[in-house]
């Protein structure tokens, strides 16, 4: 039986971090965030953004303590950066970052049959890939010794402003002549055709086989970093594949509305909740 969740409910947090996975480029860590109680609570993945560049766990504090506080154990993970290794290893880090948490969420009084995740901007991209291919051997090639036989399959996802479709974000960034944001690019799809490999827009136009879990999409009305109409045209693609998705444009609202409080923030908040409640709701009746 699928762990209940039920958003209007309230938990003190215990937040800590803990060593996620040792690379010869650094240690990445993982922030937990706990709700205090005593029975299983969800589970859910968080990957920052950072234009595959900068930024680490903490990105997204605010809204992985608030999901935290009505009943999910929210897991941040840190990601290898491009100028560290270029695609795929963020992929891998978090294909990886999947079965750890299946493994590790007992520990934590999470429920490992309930994982899903959420990314944000560069994280979106990565979440949207790795819900796509979760048993790709180009992404799952980190090992985990203590639970081989886990996947990385994934119950939802959540996206907020994610790059859905790099290239475009690309030509979007040339257009504007953003300098930094075509050097991100660059640096993280080394060598360049991987841009369109790893491409979520384009691996459905491909009619590639994937697995399509349950997705809600973010959208800020003024974002000009990800545009609404490229992020509207993933939706309809994932669908026409066979996909549920779930599409919501947030109104007067830019790439990181998130990032600050707010009255759009919050909605964002409950939003989400109301989503993974749905989505969990639906696991339980199917069981």
């Amino acid at each position: 039986m699928t762990t209940e969740y039920i958003p209007s409910n309230r938990y003190e947090i215990k937040v800590w971090d803990v060593e996620f996975r040792r690379d010869p480029a650094r240690t990445l860590m993982a922030r937990i965030y706990q709700p205090q109680g005593d029975r299983p609570f969800p589970a859910l993945l968080d990957l920052h953004g950072g234009a595959w560049n900068n930024q680490d766990r903490t990105a997204n504090a605010p809204m992985d303590e608030n999901l935290a506080k009505s009943g999910i154990l929210v897991v941040a993970i840190d990601l290898r950066r491009a100028p560290e290794a270029p695609y795929p290893a963020s992929i891998q880090d978090a294909n990886y970052g999947v079965r750890w948490l299946k493994a590790k969420a007992r520990e934590w009084n999470g429920d490992p049959a309930t994982v899903g995740a959420l990314g944000s901007s560069s994280g979106g991209h990565e979440v949207e890939l790795c819900a796509m291919r979760p048993k790709d051997p180009r992404y799952n090639a980190l090992p985990l010794p203590e639970a081989p036989n886990l996947d990385a399959t994934l119950n939802y996802v959540v996206a907020r402003s994610p790059v859905s479709d790099p290239f475009a974000r690309f030509q979007n960034a040339e257009q504007r002549q953003w300098q930094e944001m075509i050097e991100n690019s660059k640096r993280y799809f080394n060598p360049w055709e991987s841009i369109f490999e790893g491409n979520p827009q384009q691996i459905l136009e491909r009619g590639e086989p994937v697995t399509l879990p349950p997705l809600y999409i973010l959208q800020g009305e003024l974002d000009d970093n990800v545009r609404p109409a490229v992020q509207q045209k993933f939706a309809e693609t994932y669908r026409k594949a066979g996909g549920e998705c779930e599409f919501e444009v947030f109104k007067d609202c830019e790439h990181r509305w998130v990032a600050n409080p707010g009255p759009q923030t919050d909605r964002a908040y409950e939003q989400i909740k109301a989503y993974i409640a749905r989505q969990l709701r639906a696991k339980r009746l199917a069981a």
